[in-house]
């Protein structure tokens, strides 16, 4: 799984980049092996006007399954980051059960279409 974490219109702290990790560890870390790549992209929308504008947006690719695409924002861009990957791990889950639920609906083999007339 490839891993990008960037911050725009700020600095990347340790701390910032931590708690993504830890975060995206607890949200997707068992599922690992269904996910390709994983970006997420932190900014301070209003830059430092104030207000609820700290954004955690998050592109998790999934091994040939949609892309999940989630996007908070928060005052606070550790809560944005909290909720946002919270909102990513169901999502990446909802995701493997309907691919799971597809592949046990679908008959093995050949299927046979009836004739027509």
């Amino acid at each position: 799984m490839q891993i990008d974490i960037q911050a725009l219109d700020f600095p990347m702290t340790k701390g910032l980049r931590e708690r993504v990790r830890r975060r995206m560890g607890f949200a997707l870390g068992g599922r690992a092996d269904n996910i390709q790549r994983v970006v997420v992209r932190l900014s301070d929308i209003n830059g430092p006007k104030g207000g609820k504008d700290m954004c955690c947006h998050i592109r998790i690719v999934l091994n040939h399954m949609p892309e999940v695409v989630i996007k908070d924002t928060e005052t606070d861009l550790y809560v944005a980051i909290d909720r946002a990957f919270g909102r990513a791990g169901r999502s990446v889950t909802r995701q493997l059960k309907r691919r799971a639920t597809k592949q046990r609906a679908l008959p093995p083999g050949n299927i046979e279409l009836p004739e027509p007339g």
